[in-house]
């Protein structure tokens, strides 16, 4: 069985994805790529303007090809399918949906502190991303659900690994570590 030089970790807001990847970077010495660097321009605060498709495309091509061993964390459904063919192993990660909401709201909470409570601007845009999140399991009309992403699983060449991330990042890391080194014997 080939290496794993080339790993997409992916999974619903709130799962892990970049926390873990980042986790496995440092343990395997590969480089990290997370898809919301690619997907949104940097603003303060961030996450409130979008890239074009193709510029995203292209910024995020020109890292994976002058690298070759890498994690790209995030969710890549509806504007990253030409990168399918790059991949050598995906993981999917799961986390129960109170698990993950809970996880959002304490990091919403560390990076904005009270003000998410507020009624402006950004309490509104913080209980409109809640919601959003909190409805990845139930709803197929939002942009990142379950039911998208394992579609979109059904695409890939490659190794398909499912894991749940309902305790700690160490956890998840070690059990793709021993994944990869299992499959590379």
């Amino acid at each position: 069985m080939p290496q794993k030089n080339k790993i997409h970790i992916m999974g619903a807001s709130g799962s892990g994805t970049t926390s873990i990847a980042a986790q496995l970077c440092k343990a395997i010495g590969y480089q990290h790529f997370d898809t919301d660097d690619f997907y949104w321009h940097k603003t303060s605060p961030p996450y409130i303007a979008a890239r074009e498709t193709q510029e995203r495309q292209r910024l995020l091509s020109a890292q994976l090809t002058a690298n070759n061993q890498w994690v790209l964390s995030g969710s890549l459904c509806g504007w990253g399918d030409l990168f399918i063919p790059f991949f050598d192993l995906v993981i999917y990660v799961y986390v129960k949906n109170d698990v993950r909401v809970e996880r959002l709201r304490q990091r919403e909470f560390a990076r904005y502190g009270e003000a998410i409570f507020s009624e402006g601007e950004l309490g509104e845009k913080y209980q409109t991303f809640i919601q959003w999140a909190a409805a990845y399991d139930t709803s197929t009309e939002i942009s990142r659900n379950a039911y998208k992403h394992r579609k979109w699983l059904e695409n890939i060449g490659c190794p398909v690994v499912e894991i749940t991330n309902h305790t700690t990042c160490d956890a998840a890391v070690e059990r793709i570590i021993t994944h990869i080194r299992h499959t590379a014997c």
